[in-house]
């Protein structure tokens, strides 16, 4: 198409919870994901740990040998609340520069259930990151 620019994906954010939820389906569909992610040579952006559906996809990515990046408010790292993260992890004073720094460090992004909207994600300072 004339005038469209195409921009490869090499890393997609995925806000997902640190719950696996009572259905399996969000489990399944959550490890299936990461795989695809994985056999695509798509690195992963994350809230880190490895707990519930982050630990899924998190886990599914790392075993195509891809980068896991988790990014992780300081105070869930105390007494390994959230489980060690698969991969490189950089911890962050505030759940806004959690937000922040994922979305500049991605080329997409991917919400599957089990995350909490905060106003944070609301924000309309930090839409121009989702163009």
């Amino acid at each position: 198409m004339e005038g469209v620019s195409v921009r490869k994906i090499k890393k997609i954010c995925v806000f997902c919870g640190a719950n696996s939820g009572k259905d399996v389906a969000f489990v399944n569909a959550a490890f299936h994901l990461g795989e695809v992610l994985g056999k695509r040579k798509i690195d992963l952006v994350y809230g880190g740990g490895k707990l519930g559906l982050m630990g899924c996809v998190s886990t599914a990515v790392a075993q195509h040998e891809r980068q896991v990046l988790g990014i992780i408010p300081s105070a869930f790292t105390v007494n390994n609340l959230v489980g060690e993260t698969c991969g490189k992890e950089i911890k962050v004073a505030t759940m806004q520069e959690r937000l922040v720094m994922m979305m500049e460090l991605s080329d997409a992004f991917i919400a599957l259930p089990g995350i909490h909207y905060t106003e944070s994600t609301k924000d309309p300072d930090l839409c121009h990151y989702c163009r």
